[in-house]
C-alpha cells in the first residue's frame, strides 16, 4: 500500500526512496500525535502553538537522519512530499515550516555568494539561523518588482534600511528576516539578513484574519536600521536575482496547495462514510460520488503537477513558467476541492470538527500568496506567447 492510499491513486509517492519514506512517516507520527489534536483550537483562537517550535526544529527534517544514513541528498521531490504531508493536516503549520525549509533556504541558496552559502546553510539546517522572507509591502504585492519602496543606503561597511513590509509570516519567531530593498543611489536590488532584534526594526502582528489564522503574520517597519555588509546577500543585484528565489518559493506553494486539498478531500471522505441520510451513508448516493470524483480528479492532477515540477527541478530544466503554471492550476483546483468538501458535509461542514472548514478558509490565502492567479497566469503565458503583458 502506498503512502497515501486515498488521495494518491497513481502512487506518485512510490518514487520516494525507502529512506525518504521513513522520514515522511516519522513526520506523520509527529503530526498525528502533536499537531492534529490541537490544531482546531489554535485556529479558532488565532494563535500559533509556540510550544511546538523547538519540537519542529528538533525533528531535523531539513537534513533528516534517515537520508544521512542512506547517503542520500535532500531532493526536491522529498522536499515537496514533506510539505504535502504537513499541509494535509494544516496549511498554517505548513506555512510556518516553509518559512525555514523554503523561504530563507531559497533566499540563501539563490542570493548568497559561495562563501556565504557554505556558512549560512549549515546554520539554517541546524535551526541556529531561523529566517523568513520579506518582500511584500503595504502598497506593493504583485507589482513589487517595479514598485519596491523600501530603501538601502550604503554607509561605510554598513547599510541603512528604511521602509515597511507586510504579511511576513512568523517574523516574530525568526532570528533573521531576509529583507529585499532598493539601493537608493543606483536603484539596484539588495537583500539583507536583518537580525530581528535590530534597533529600529519593529514587528507587529496583523489581527483579524479569517485565513491561515494560526500563522503569525506581521507588519514590519524599518527606521534607520543598520545592517553590516556581511549580512547582505552578495549575489543579489537585480530583480532577476530575486526571481530565482521566488521561483523555488512558488513551487513549494504548489505542494502546499496539493496537500491542503488532499486534506480536505480525505476529511470529506471520512464524513460521507459515516453520515447517514434517508437510511444509508452519504457515500452510497450517486450525486455524492460524482462530487467525490471531481475532488479526486483535482487531487490527482495537483500531485501530478507538483511531482513533475520537482522532477524538472532535479533535471535542471526548471524555469519561472513551470512553477507559475503549476501554481495557477493547482491553486484553482484546490479552491474547487475545498468548496466541494464543505458542500458534502452540509451544514456540519462549517463546524471545525468535520475537518473541512479550516481547509476551506485557509485555501483563500494559499490561492493568493506567492503569485496571485492573475500574475501566475501572466508569467506562464509570457513564455507561451513570447510576449509579456505586465503593465
Amino acid at each position: 500500500m502506498g503512502l497515501y492510499p486515498q488521495c494518491d491513486v497513481y502512487d506518485y509517492a512510490s518514487e520516494l526512496t525507502p529512506a525518504e519514506r521513513s522520514a515522511i512517516l516519522r513526520l506523520r507520527a509527529f503530526l498525528d500525535a502533536e499537531v492534529a489534536p490541537i490544531v482546531d483550537d489554535h485556529w479558532e483562537r488565532g494563535l500559533f502553538p509556540e510550544h511546538l517550535i523547538e519540537r519542529i526544529a528538533g525533528l531535523r527534517l531539513l537534513d533528516p537522519e534517515e537520508l544521512r544514513r542512506a547517503g542520500e541528498a535532500v531532493r526536491p521531490l522529498f522536499e515537496g512530499f514533506r510539505l504535502f504531508e504537513i499541509a494535509r493536516v494544516d496549511a498554517s503549520m505548513a506555512t510556518y515550516f516553509s518559512g525555514q525549509a523554503t523561504m530563507i533556504t531559497s533566499a540563501i541558496l539563490h542570493g548568497a555568494s559561495d562563501e556565504q552559502r557554505a556558512e549560512l546553510m549549515r546554520q539554517v539546517v541546524e535551526y541556529r539561523l531561523r529566517g523568513v522572507f520579506a518582500i511584500t509591502e503595504p502598497e506593493h504585492g504583485s507589482d513589487v518588482a517595479r514598485g519596491l519602496e523600501s530603501t538601502a543606503v550604503r554607509d561605510g561597511d554598513e547599510w541603512v534600511l528604511n521602509g515597511a513590509k507586510r504579511w511576513i509570516g512568523s517574523a516574530a519567531y525568526a532570528t533573521h528576516v531576509c529583507v529585499v530593498a532598493k539601493e537608493e543611489s543606483s536603484g539596484a536590488m539588495r537583500a539583507f539578513l536583518v537580525p530581528r532584534d535590530s534597533a529600529g526594526f519593529e514587528i507587529s502582528r496583523i489581527p483579524q484574519k479569517a485565513s491561515l489564522r494560526i500563522v503569525n503574520n506581521a507588519d514590519i517597519v524599518m527606521r534607520d536600521v543598520r545592517v553590516p555588509d556581511s549580512l547582505r546577500l552578495h549575489g543579489v543585484d537585480t530583480f532577476a536575482d530575486v526571481a530565482r528565489m521566488l521561483r523555488h518559493m512558488r513551487a513549494s506553494v504548489v505542494w502546499l496547495a496539493a496537500g491542503l486539498q488532499a486534506g480536505a478531500y480525505e476529511a470529506a471522505l471520512r464524513y460521507i462514510a459515516t453520515r447517514e441520510q434517508f437510511g444509508r451513508p452519504l457515500a452510497r448516493f450517486q450525486l455524492v460520488q460524482g462530487k467525490v470524483a471531481r475532488m479526486l480528479d483535482n487531487v490527482t492532477a495537483g500531485l501530478g503537477y507538483a511531482s513533475r515540477v520537482a522532477r524538472m527541478h532535479e533535471e535542471g530544466k526548471y524555469a519561472d513558467e513551470h512553477s507559475a503554471l503549476a501554481k495557477y492550476a493547482v491553486s484553482r483546483m484546490m479552491r474547487e476541492t475545498v468548496a466541494i468538501a464543505r458542500e458534502l458535509c452540509g451544514g456540519n461542514g462549517i463546524v471545525l470538527g468535520t475537518g473541512v472548514m479550516r481547509h476551506f478558509c485557509d485555501a483563500e490565502a494559499v490561492y493568493t500568496y506567492e503569485g496571485t492567479d492573475e500574475i501566475s497566469g501572466l508569467v506562464a503565458t509570457r513564455a507561451a506567447t513570447g510576449t509579456g503583458a505586465f503593465v
